[in-house]
């Protein structure tokens, strides 16, 4: 629309000049000649006008109606959207390499998921299965995930009172996600969550596999065999 807005004062500035040559000698030759050319010259420029303004237009439509290419999603992007379709509850049994002289008895274990923030975070939480939700007497610890510029993040608020920031490798199957540490905030006093793998077996069975890395840097490892509690996500159509 720019050349438009340069034509039309130009076209208004020689026909203002036409009619002020018309009003100081209307009835000599020369200014009959001089009114000839004005009309001309006014039946030009109105041609040139409309043309270019309804160039301009068809452009401009034509813009409008074509089709809008959408971006291919990145990596990071795709392998979140992966791990959201785990939204849901779950519970399994959980195996670890603990030493038994640390006389821990492993229960059962309840994770929920589920997308928030209009489906910019996943929010993973679990805790021992069976237990009411009473952070002074069982762990409830929270993790997010979500996808930081490029790269698909974890944020680990542990127990512990720390929160271990983790990022994805590339995903070699689509369904093996791996988040491998890289900074700490808080105490490190006992320890820290170090390393986290998320396996997607089916819509209804996932294992997640957690190193925790004990003072001293002696890693601790747990194995969670998960299943969708009944009702739950994609077998009931969610």
């Amino acid at each position: 629309m720019k050349s438009v807005r340069f034509l039309l004062p130009a076209a208004l500035l020689s026909l203002s000049t036409v009619a002020l040559a018309q009003s100081v000698a209307p009835w000599d030759a020369p200014s009959i000649a001089h009114s000839v050319a004005g009309s001309v010259a006014r039946s030009v420029l109105r041609s040139v006008v409309q043309s270019t303004v309804q160039s301009v237009a068809q452009s401009e439509t034509h813009k409008m109606d074509a089709p809008k290419t959408t971006a291919p999603k990145s990596e990071a992007q795709t392998s979140f959207d992966t791990l959201k379709t785990l939204a849901g509850d779950w519970e399994g049994p959980v195996k670890t390499d603990m030493p038994v002289e640390a006389k821990v008895e492993i229960a059962p274990l309840h994770v929920s998921m589920r997308v928030t923030s209009r489906g910019n975070v996943l929010v993973h939480e679990f805790q021992e299965a069976g237990t009411p939700l009473d952070p002074a007497k069982y762990d409830h610890p929270v993790t997010m995930l979500y996808v930081d510029a490029d790269r698909l993040t974890l944020v680990h608020y542990c127990d512990a009172g720390n929160r271990p920031r983790m990022t994805a490798k590339p995903s070699p199957d689509g369904k093996t996600l791996e988040f491998e540490f890289a900074d700490l905030s808080g105490s490190n006093k006992y320890g820290h969550m170090y390393h986290a793998v998320f396996t997607i077996i089916d819509a209804n069975h996932h294992t997640e596999d957690w190193t925790y890395m004990m003072p001293g840097d002696k890693p601790v490892h747990a194995h969670f065999d998960l299943q969708r509690t009944k009702g739950e996500g994609a077998a009931s159509g969610k």
